[in-house]
């Protein structure tokens, strides 16, 4: 049997994990973009690059984590 913090551990590890998949969309629709338009490409460079680290932590953070 589970107890209330270990429901809550996993809770929050799925929320994360929903997150990096909702990152990982966000900058695929991102790239998309760069390659209709060289100024959305410009404009975009900056976040895509803080987006893909931001997805590597939370990756990380992921396999690090032990799940109840």
């Amino acid at each position: 049997m589970t107890t209330q913090n270990e429901k809550n551990h996993n809770k929050h590890l799925d929320l994360l994990h929903d997150y990096k998949i909702h990152m990982i969309k966000f900058v695929d629709e991102m790239e998309k973009m760069d390659k209709k338009s060289d100024f959305a490409k410009e404009w975009n460079q900056t976040t895509i690059k803080e987006r893909k680290k931001e997805i590597q932590v939370i990756d990380k953070i992921l396999k690090n984590l032990i799940r109840f």
